[in-house]
């Protein structure tokens, strides 16, 4: 993100480790059920126990560019989220236009302490601008606040 002459980042952060644990555990789930499979259908203990390594390996990596593949910033002028590591999407919006800003958590998330924070703008109905899985949600709100000077 290029800053303008004078604007000041006032977040900076990726989605919590805490967001996708529900994506590690389906992920260790399938990867059981696929070492399973090949156990019953005789594979050798060794291959099994590197598919299970290999497995468990790949799902932590997914995970980890998937989290660190998404950045949110809060500036003192600018909302923005970029996703994506080879392609990548980048979205933004200038403060003026936040109409309100909401909070969402299950009671999963708010077990983890994560949750969604959205943000109406002026743009369309059918725009979605959401800080998704970050921690305490409320300090985000709270700097957008700041931000906007409420």
């Amino acid at each position: 993100m290029d800053l303008s002459p004078g604007e000041t980042v006032l977040f900076e952060g990726h989605p919590s480790w805490r967001s996708i644990l529900g994506f590690y555990v389906i992920g260790l789930v399938l990867a059981a059920v696929v070492v399973a499979v090949a156990h019953f259908a005789g594979a050798r203990t060794l291959l099994v126990v590197l598919l299970a390594l290999a497995t468990a390996a790949l799902i932590l990596l997914v995970g980890l560019l998937k989290r660190i593949g998404t950045s949110y910033k809060v500036t003192d002028r600018r909302l923005w989220i970029r996703r994506g590591i080879l392609s990548r999407a980048v979205q933004e919006t200038r403060l003026d236009r936040v109409q309100n800003v909401n909070t969402r958590q299950s009671l999963g998330q708010r077990l983890l302490r994560v949750g969604t924070v959205d943000f109406d703008t002026a743009a369309a109905d059918d725009y979605d601008f959401s800080f998704r899985g970050v921690a305490d949600p409320g300090r985000i709100t709270r700097v957008v606040d700041r931000a906007l000077g409420s």
